[in-house]
């Protein structure tokens, strides 16, 4: 834009030129001079005098006696009247050339002429010309007259300018602009173009700049030609000569060849340049070559590595230090440059159609992500702030580019530092993109939307922040949870960016709290932690109202009656709580400035606890979610010491005097059962030790519940229900793990001591059991587990030896009392165990799946084996997560279930899957899965004296490792999302949190990285489970033959083996590790998997790991014990293969896998008979097509081979070849490769009429093969005449037929007179399979199969478009009479008439049409049009043998 400013700076001199004329006009006038005229006795002053002009000497302006035209004229007529003319024409030119040797007479003829005072009244304007332009408006003078002004010109080229500032030579170029008529355009032309090539640049940029208003229009394309030329010599005049260029007329050859050298140019170019240079492109381009300019100009145009570096590479922290105010003071010229730009862009996609779509069509070709750049993301935002009709197609751009991860936060985050003035202007479209990104259905849509919101508050003033946090909060009050829960983590983010213009918005935040009522617990848990940082923060007296507020609604809460608001009370108090009583011994932005807890404070934190405790006590749902929010919050790391301690000692003192009795002291009660201290893991032979007093408390909470409530607190007494046990025993636990750095050994008493409970082995006494002591017992074992599953996570993570052998032997209790549980659960309908999450979720659907489940199992269980495993694949309760998270990836509940037939059915006795009360079990937590590292442990065992009496080794067993292996398999189905999922509209509130609150309050990356790190003991176990299973193939061990004990053996190491096989792939097929800073954690996991399989090799690439990762997992597909287990490896595979940068080279393998697996026979079951198997198969089945080389061939060998293979067995029997082909899998194979072909062939292109006869010779090849495995494929139906065959036959032989149509029939009519005989072959061929689906039609009409007959017509509108495009080919190829129509009559499966309908044949069923000897027919028309005649006898033998050959059928 330098060239501009020049520009205008010149111009803005001839204004002031002519002001000052003006002005020394007045001063002459006022003064009166007495400045002489030129007495000069020339014909060039005497014919001047004659015509009304007089010439002045010094400084006075030459006069102008007359009008302007009329000494034009008067000249004129003199020169032409004059004896000597035309002689007087070169001694007038002569007399000039004399007078302007001087040079202030130059410049006088150069500047306006002043006019008389007589006749300044009776004009209307003052403005006069100069001599020299009025001289070169007379025809006969201007030739001369400019061919003196060139000569003189280069006089000038190195004089400075003069002190009045008039510079001579863009004087001199400014005579010749506006002529009224050139009398030689191109000699002026010439003239000019020398002119510029020896001129300086400064005049050179000055002429070039005036061409436009020089030239007449028939010189533009000359002078274009002329200055392209020029441009490749001289770079320093781009941008003139392209700001020149845009003026002129020019044609489109022209326009085109500078684009491309100015193209070619532009990594090169200078920032000031860039406009132009972008102008001039913008102007060339035309409809049909918009999106290929624009390609090229995106690809080329690199603003990014042009402005600011030193801020764009400077920290985040620095940058965030700083904000906007130092973007101002930073800014460079660079930076205006690029507005400009953006404001040349913005104006031509503004008002050109063809240019804007065109852009956005370019930025939707980009494919690579790296290929994707800030300036994209920037003009996608500048089109739909400019051009309201593209928003529709931006936004759909956007959101695809989001999910295929091309556009990420590192590219927005950079595209906001980079072009901030530039996205200012446009925020309100911004705000209006993000509200409208917030309504998708896709979660990471939303997050984007998000990100939008972040970045405008950031980075713009107090108006749009305003904007941003009231849109949020809109959005929180939409009420869809997807919206709600990315609305709030986008404010907490905003109070993280930028706390005090947070603060100044409260008001806005506050009006959430109306609200309540429909979020979930961690909504509301996120709304109150953001009030209470913008109402405890720094600063805080100035956010005293909102303290108010907050403290009134909880109080209003915690008091009501209503049960669900109470509990929202209670999460409200402690999050507040939380942010109080924080710790701040480490300073952060929020609590800059304080001291720890001041005793004030102190005071405040303990009376609202006490207030939350005291409102809580009576109810033990209450008291234990506020048990475990506490938990949580202390877990956080966030409460300040002197809490802590406050917190801890009463807790410790409450949970003794609740739970803990001494051991010899002897329960009183009139209990059901007798009372034992169980499971302990020490001796207490002086009867010092402690207990937990379990079995009393659920008596008397029973009791309670019977009516003896009220006597019990008539009398004073404290209730307390076990039901708390685990929750406060947590809360217990993170105190004292908190306060002594990990150190649990103040509580390490409860993780050996004994429970008081009876005995739970059922034995022959469970049938004699009533209903009520079922129950109890039932209740009695799920506080158990709860309690143990507690203690595991409590102590998983001490270090000695001791202590790790009494958490394994604790994990192997709960195994045990697992199956005591499943055996009470079978013969105890109706019944609700006791909660154990007490989340806001279980409120509003209180238990009432698993009285139905139980139910549903009792009855069924009593009829037999088959309805039993239907009620286990099926029931799904209102507390366990939905089907459609849980069908994919965890098929768990039919394994386990079928894992309890196959152990415990054997006795006739049917249990129960846990998999469906998991909301009923304590969540473990994460660190838990530690105990994978766990070999042998060697546990000490003391006598009194605490010297060592034995030792005992202890290990992790197999189905202690299955009991992990399936709790962190749901855990990372329930985290690590492996795409980002679409969130449906209708959804149960907290389905997918509920028994996962723990987990889902910790980051996904949390949870990929503990995974990671327990990669290598995992790795150990899988390399066992492989060793175990191989051993058994080489002892040829067949499992039927085997006792009951290896059986069950046989059947958990499988279920180890799938579900490390399931973690695998859920850790590796996680969306976030797309993220760039996860992909430090990938590399990692990579490594641990590489280096199983060469030990030593560091600083590899991240394809050579995938390669040997690739191998490595490879390896175990020889000891697959089971279907699921190799589904799961192949999809670990594809993962992997996934990731690497060239996939295509593992297809093959994974296809030899799938085939191996296919031609596998498995151990027999009844699971080939149920849905999950058959969803397996179908999946692994489409995973061998996707990926074999040839699709066509693997489909023809299926059904070529295999299907036969199976017609001849037993009924029983399976597919040699393929032994996963059974009578009951037919239909999932048949499904399958129909969709496959006709997926097949629509992928290929219809081919042109331009492409090569090779390529015309191998689509027919290919087509051949494709309507073979077609036909094969049709007359199975044939044998295989199910209504799930005959549906997949009718819907993809439609598919099938309309791809024909798009695909083949373009390249029959092309093909047809080159390849005669194979488009005949084909056509004869496919006919035969058009009138079996005819025939299909007709056996769906008599049998009156209403799924069947829904597809009858859209597949017979089909067919019908067949016979007529195949008529238009042969009109096409000449051949129009070679086509005839015949009446086709409706046959069943086998090819016999259907005789109660050709009574009743309509005029419909007569016009229906096929073409099956229109084929034969054309192969009689070798001729063309010859021999008619002749052509229709020969038709109709043709269609009387096809007739026959039906018949036969």
């Amino acid at each position: 834009m330098v060239s501009k400013r020049r520009l205008s700076k010149s111009e803005d001199r001839e204004d002031t030129t002519k002001a000052r004329e003006k002005q020394l006009s007045k001063k002459t006038k006022k003064s009166q001079s007495p400045d002489k005229v030129e007495d000069n006795d020339s014909v060039f002053v005497r014919l001047l005098k004659i015509s009304g002009i007089f010439l002045k000497t010094g400084e006075s302006q030459n006069q102008l006696a007359v009008d302007q035209i009329v000494f034009q004229k008067k000249l004129f007529q003199t020169l032409r009247k004059h004896p000597s003319y035309p002689k007087i024409i070169e001694e007038f030119v002569n007399g000039l050339e004399s007078y302007i040797e001087d040079q202030d007479n130059f410049r006088n003829c150069l500047l306006s002429c002043e006019r008389l005072q007589e006749e300044d009244a009776s004009l209307g304007t003052s403005y006069s010309k100069s001599l020299i332009k009025l001289l070169l408006g007379i025809d006969i003078l201007q030739p001369a007259i400019i061919k003196t002004l060139f000569e003189k010109l280069p006089e000038f080229f190195f004089e400075n300018v003069n002190s009045d500032g008039i510079s001579m030579p863009r004087l001199i170029i400014s005579q010749l602009k506006w002529l009224d008529e050139i009398v030689d355009s191109k000699d002026l032309t010439t003239r000019i173009m020398q002119l510029i090539s020896i001129a300086p640049v400064d005049l050179q940029h000055d002429i070039i700049t005036s061409l436009p208003e020089i030239l007449g229009d028939s010189q533009h394309a000359e002078v274009g030609e002329e200055l392209s030329d020029l441009l490749v010599e001289k770079t320093l005049l781009t941008v003139p000569i392209l700001d020149v260029l845009s003026s002129l007329r020019l044609g489109p050859e022209l326009l085109c060849k500078v684009r491309q050298l100015v193209m070619s140019k532009l990594s090169s170019v200078r920032l000031d340049d860039l406009p132009v240079i972008i102008k001039f492109i913008l102007h060339s381009i035309t409809a049909t070559n918009a999106l290929e300019v624009i390609s090229e100009l995106r690809d080329k145009l690199d603003v990014q590595h042009c402005i600011l570096p030193s801020l764009f590479l400077a920290p985040q922290i620095k940058l965030k230090s700083k904000g906007p105010a130092s973007f101002l003071s930073q800014e460079s010229s660079g930076q205006n440059c690029v507005v400009l730009l953006f404001d040349v862009i913005k104006s031509a996609v503004r008002y050109e159609k063809t240019i804007s779509e065109a852009w956005i069509k370019a930025i939707e070709n980009i494919a690579s992500v790296s290929a994707h750049k800030t300036f994209d993301l920037a003009m996608l935002i500048i089109i739909y702030s400019t051009n309201t009709q593209t928003k529709k197609h931006i936004e759909r751009v956007l959101r695809n580019k989001i999910r295929l991860g091309c556009i990420r936060e590192d590219l927005l985050q950079s595209t906001f530092y980079i072009h901030y003035l530039v996205l200012k202007d446009a925020c309100p479209s911004i705000l209006s993109l993000a509200q409208s990104l917030f309504h998708s259905q896709d979660q990471s849509v939303i997050s984007f939307g998000s990100l939008l919101y972040k970045y405008t508050f950031k980075f713009f003033d107090t108006y749009y922040q305003q904007e941003v946090v009231a849109a949020l909060v809109t959005h929180i009050c939409s009420g869809r949870d997807a919206e709600v829960d990315t609305a709030l983590d986008g404010l907490l983010e905003l109070i993280a960016v930028n706390p005090s213009a947070m603060r100044l918005n409260a008001v806005f935040v506050k009006g959430i709290l109306d609200y309540l009522d429909s979020m979930s617990p961690e909504q509301i848990r996120k709304l109150f932690y953001i009030l209470s940082t913008l109402a405890f923060g720094k600063h805080q007296e100035a956010s005293s109202h909102i303290q108010d507020d907050m403290h009134l609604v909880i109080r209003k809460q915690l008091s009501s009656t209503i049960f669900k608001y109470k509990l929202i009370g209670i999460i409200g108090a402690v999050t507040m709580v939380g942010i109080m009583a924080a710790d701040r011994s480490e300073s952060s932005e929020l609590t800059q400035g304080r001291a720890d807890l001041s005793s004030e404070q102190c005071t405040q934190v303990t009376s609202l606890l006490q207030l939350v405790h005291s409102c809580s006590e009576q109810s033990p749902q209450a008291s234990a979610l506020y048990y475990d929010e506490f938990a949580n919050l202390i877990q956080g790391g966030k409460l300040a010491p002197k809490a802590l301690e406050w917190v801890g000692q009463t807790i410790f003192d409450d949970f003794q005097d609740a739970f803990v009795v001494d051991f010899c002291a002897v329960p009183e009660g009139d209990f059901p059962f007798p009372v034992k201290a169980l499971y302990g893991l020490e001796e207490y032979s002086d009867g010092d030790g402690i207990v937990i007093n379990l079995l009393p408390l659920l008596f008397s909470q029973d009791l309670a519940k019977d009516g003896a409530q009220k006597t019990s607190q008539e009398s004073g007494q404290k209730f307390v229900s076990p039901m708390c046990l685990a929750p406060y025993f947590r809360l217990l636990r993170l105190c004292v793990e908190r306060q002594h750095n990990g150190n649990l050994e103040e509580i390490d008493g409860l993780l050996d001591c004994p429970v008081f409970l009876t005995d739970l082995e059922p034995g022959v006494r469970l049938e004699s059991l009533s209903a009520e002591e079922r129950s109890f017992m039932c209740s009695l074992l799920f506080l158990t587990l709860n309690w143990f599953r507690e203690v595991v996570s409590a102590f998983c993570q001490q270090t000695s030896p001791e202590m790790k052998g009494k958490v394994l032997t604790r994990l192997k209790h709960i195994v045990e009392l697992q199956e005591v549980l499943e055996k009470y659960l079978a013969v105890t309908p109706n019944y609700v165990p006791p909660l154990a999450n007490f989340d806001l979720e279980t409120l509003d659907v209180t238990p009432c799946g698993a009285p139905a489940v139980s139910a549903q199992l009792r009855k069924k269980g009593k009829k037999g084996g088959k309805k039993q495993q239907k009620v286990d694949d099926s029931k799904i309760s209102c507390d366990t997560l939905p089907k459609e998270d849980n069908s994919e990836f965890d098929p768990a509940p039919s394994d386990k279930s079928q894992l309890d037939k196959e152990s415990s059915g054997m006795e006739g006795k049917m249990s129960v899957s846990l998999q469906n009360y998991h909301t009923f079990f304590r969540e473990l937590d994460i660190e838990v899965f530690s105990i994978l590292h766990c070999g042998l442990v060697t546990k000490s065992i003391l006598d009194t004296e605490l010297h060592t009496e034995a030792t005992e080794v202890v290990q992790l067993g197999p189905p202690e490792l299955l009991f992990l292996l399936e709790d962190l398999s749901q855990k990372l189905e329930n985290m690590l999302v492996p795409v980002a999922k679409r969130v449906p509209f209708f959804k149960n509130k907290g389905s997918r949190k509920t028994g996962f609150s723990r987990l889902h309050q910790r980051p996904a990356r949390e949870i990929a990285h503990r995974v990671v790190q327990l990669l290598t003991p995992m790795c150990n176990h899988l390399e066992n489970i492989h060793n175990y299973f191989q051993c058994l193939a080489t002892e040829n061990c067949s499992v039927a033959d085997a006792p009951a004990l290896k059986v069950r053996e046989y059947h958990i190491m499988s279920s180890c083996y799938q579900r490390l096989l399931q973690i695998f792939h859920g850790l590796f097929a996680w969306s976030g590790f797309s993220e760039l800073e996860n992909h430090s954690l990938l590399y990692w996991a990579l490594e641990i998997l590489a280096n199983r399989l060469k030990q030593g090799e560091r600083d590899q690439s991240l394809e050579e790991l995938l390669s040997q990762s690739f191998s490595y997992v490879q390896n175990f597909h020889q000891s697959i014990p089971g279907f699921q287990c190799a589904l799961y490896l192949i999809r670990l595979l594809m993962v992997l293969a996934e990731k690497s940068r060239t996939p295509s080279q593992n297809r093959e393998k994974i296809a030899s896998l799938a085939k191996q697996f296919l031609c596998r026979a498995w151990p027999p079951g009844e699971r080939e008979k149920s849905s999950v198997f058959n969803d397996q198969l179908h999946a692994l089945l489409c995973i061998y097509l996707e990926h074999v080389d040839s699709t066509l061939k693997a489909i023809e060998e299926i059904a070529g081979v295999g299907v036969p293979e199976l017609i001849n067995s037993p009924k029983d029997a399976s597919s040699s070849t393929f032994p996963t082909l059974t009578r009951h899998t037919f239909v999932i194979f048949f499904r399958v490769m129909m969709a496959e072909l006709e997926k097949t062939v629509k992928g290929i292109e219809a081919g042109t009429a331009a492409d090569s006869q090779q390529i015309h010779e191998e689509k027919l090849v290919y087509w051949n093969m494709a309507v073979r495995d077609f036909s094969i494929l049709i007359n199975l139906v044939k044998v295989f005449d199910s209504h799930a065959v005959l549906h997949a036959c009718l819907k993809y032989g439609r598919l099938f037929v309309e791809a024909f149509l798009k695909q083949c029939m373009p390249l029959l009519d092309f093909s047809f007179k080159k390849h005669r005989e194979d488009v005949l072959s084909l056509l004869e061929a496919f006919q035969l399979n058009t009138r079996l689906l005819h025939h299909v039609c007709g056996h769906s009409k008599i049998h009156q199969d209403t799924g069947l007959t829904s597809h009858v017509p859209l597949l017979k509108k089909s067919l019908e478009l067949l016979v007529c495009r195949v008529k238009a080919m042969l009109v096409l190829n000449n051949c129009r009479e070679a086509f005839w129509l015949g009446n086709l009559k409706n046959r069943d499966l086998q090819g016999e008439e259907i005789l109660s309908q050709t009574s009743q044949e309509s005029p419909a069923d007569e016009s229906e049409a096929e073409e099956s000897s229109q084929v034969s027919q054309s192969r009689a028309a070798e001729g063309g049009d010859e021999d008619e005649g002749d052509e229709a006898s020969d038709g109709e033998k043709a269609q009387e043998s096809n007739e026959s050959d039906d018949s036969s059928d």
